[in-house]
């Protein structure tokens, strides 16, 4: 079983293990199913890292996490000030909250976040008396997502914290991704190796006899 590490991407076998398994591929019936030694097509590689590319960045915290109610906080506390309750509909009510938002600095850190989610005036309507619940209440709200109409505990238990809680925010990084990168790499070296370890795909099979 002879490797060769010279051009891994062609072949990690030496002729002499190449030679075998041609013979052997030639000689297999197979159960009367031939099979030809073409290579995986490209488009299908790219599909691979295509999908393992987009399925990280989907579940990755900056990019993928759900809206903590915190996101929306700037919006409930301006939508009923009489600025914001002058304008003649919600549609104009909601960008002149949006300018004063993305206008302030105070809340610069949430502006990717408030255009990755927006809302609308009847979305803010019925999470408003649960965020105002959660503040009166001292809760973080950034430990709390917004499900559809709802404003519930986030699924995340982090650091410990003096009062004894655990902190419910999504860390940037957790053992679920230090995992899937591991699986991923592993499951692609596997693979590598197992195709990489018949003969080229230069080489097709003539299955004489069968």
């Amino acid at each position: 079983m002879g490797w060769k590490f010279d051009n891994p991407l062609f072949t990690l076998t030496d002729e002499q293990e190449n030679e075998r398994a041609k013979q052997l591929w030639n000689s297999e019936p197979l159960g009367g199913i031939t099979e030809d030694n073409n290579r995986l097509p490209v488009p299908v590689v790219g599909l691979l890292a295509l999908t393992i590319i987009t399925a990280f960045m989907i579940t990755f915290p900056l990019w993928g996490q759900r809206p903590t109610a915190a996101i929306y906080e700037p919006y409930i506390e301006l939508m009923d000030t009489p600025e914001i309750q002058a304008l003649p509909n919600d549609e104009e009510r909601m960008k002149r909250m949006e300018s004063i938002v993305f206008s302030d600095k105070k809340y610069a850190d949430l502006i990717p976040h408030l255009e990755r989610h927006p809302v609308e005036m009847d979305d803010l309507r019925m999470i408003k008396p649960q965020v105002l619940e959660l503040k009166r209440q001292g809760e973080p709200l950034d430990w709390y997502n917004v499900v559809g109409n709802k404003v519930v505990l986030a699924n995340f238990e982090g650091n410990l914290l003096p009062d004894g809680r655990r902190e419910r925010k999504q860390p940037w990084w957790d053992k679920g991704y230090t995992i899937d990168v591991f699986y991923i790499i592993a499951f692609c070296l596997g693979v590598l190796i197992a195709v990489k370890r018949l003969p080229p795909y230069t080489w097709q099979p003539t299955h004489e006899g069968h």
